[in-house]
């Protein structure tokens, strides 16, 4: 006599519904990165891939304990799917930490922003107003994002700043160097994050007394809230300022030093030659 162990009809739910959540998690991020999505319909389908990824997780736990009481078959494909669902929940989980960690705002600077302007593509002309933060909230959340003065000549500080601005990878859109008269300089950067947002940073070099001054703003395009990303960028490269500025003036110890002045030679003496 045969004994038929069944397979959980739960187990093969959640493998499905896990298989399912994959391709909706990572497709849309990418036609986002790609423009082929907008960012409403964006957020509709990774809403979806969410809903799915979470009912294969739940679908998971429910096949796990009945295959615990019934003996059925099926615990790799519950176990698999459970395992596609939380890798796909993970990003969720990580924006939505980031979301109750940061305040909803979608524009930081260091000065006021109409001396670091953007520069949008025209189809970008109808987004929503920026979200600011007062400058209590600012210093309480990214206490970093400060302006910083060095004591450099502005066009040093300003090289110093595009090739940091060139290792991160930002695609530069805008430059002017620092004038000889006393004109800052101004870098204008567009960002592509990770899941397809596309941010703005803005980088000034101007005199300041002794020395050169740097301020930054980074803004989101259309965003609702920036989940922390602009703060943290600017809190991130300036920090880095610091330690290239630092670095390079312990290389370059005499770097701003007035030059010796050359020693005089002494005046021909003449002599007197007497009548006679």
């Amino acid at each position: 006599m045969r004994i038929l162990i069944r397979t959980s009809k739960w187990a093969v739910l959640a493998r499905r519904l896990g298989s399912l959540a994959v391709p909706l998690t990572i497709v849309p991020v990418l036609m986002h990165r790609e423009r082929f999505l907008d960012s409403g319909v964006f957020l509709v389908v990774a809403l979806f891939a969410a809903i799915v990824a979470a009912l294969a997780v739940l679908a998971a736990c429910i096949g796990l304990v009945r295959l615990w009481h019934t003996g059925d078959q099926g615990w790799s494909k519950a176990l698999s799917g459970l395992f596609l669902g939380l890798i796909c929940l993970a990003p969720f989980a990580y924006y939505g930490v980031q979301a109750l960690r940061y305040p909803i705002v979608t524009d930081i600077a260091t000065a006021p922003r109409s001396e670091l302007p953007l520069i949008f593509e025209p189809d970008m002309a109808d987004m929503p107003a920026p979200r600011l933060l007062t400058a209590e909230e600012q210093q309480r959340f990214f206490p970093n994002a400060t302006t910083r003065t060095y004591p450099l000549d502005p066009l040093q500080l300003f090289a110093i700043v595009e090739h940091l601005v060139q290792v991160q990878g930002w695609d530069i859109r805008q430059r002017r160097e620092p004038g000889i008269a006393g004109a800052p300089g101004q870098l204008n950067a567009r960002i592509l994050t990770l899941v397809g947002w596309r941010e703005e940073a803005v980088l000034r070099v101007a005199a300041s007394g002794r020395g050169a001054a740097v301020d930054m703003r980074s803004a989101s395009i259309g965003a609702l809230h920036d989940l922390g990303s602009n703060g943290q960028r600017i809190s991130d490269f300036l920090v880095t300022l610091d330690s290239e500025v630092t670095a390079f003036l312990r290389d370059n110890p005499n770097i701003n030093q007035p030059a010796p002045a050359e020693p005089e030679e002494p005046a021909a003496e003449v002599e007197a030659s007497g009548g006679g």
